[in-house]
């Protein structure tokens, strides 16, 4: 099953995106269930939240996947979403 997880930064904090980038990503690599991500960008080309495409069994594994985010860990986000997701292009 395929989940995205849409997350919204909270406002000003770049720098605790920039601070934890590193080892989000390594979440992202080492936990083998992400098929693509990358962030949103605002008006200013910043970094201003987060597209995750997870494959995973269920929805309960997505949650503990977003849960264990680095990123959700640093307080990063105003607001998540997990919405089931089916690939039709691409």
């Amino acid at each position: 099953m395929r989940f995205a997880l849409i997350c919204t930064d909270k406002a000003d904090h770049i720098d605790v995106r920039k601070a934890n980038r590193d080892a989000h990503l390594e979440h992202i690599r080492a936990s083998g269930v992400v098929e693509m991500a990358g962030p949103f960008l605002n008006d200013k080309g910043e970094m201003s939240g987060s597209l995750v495409i997870l494959d995973v069994g269920s929805k309960l594994e997505a949650e503990a996947w977003a849960t264990a985010d680095p990123y959700a860990k640093a307080g990063l986000f105003a607001k998540v979403r997990i919405e089931e997701w089916k690939k039709v292009i691409g």
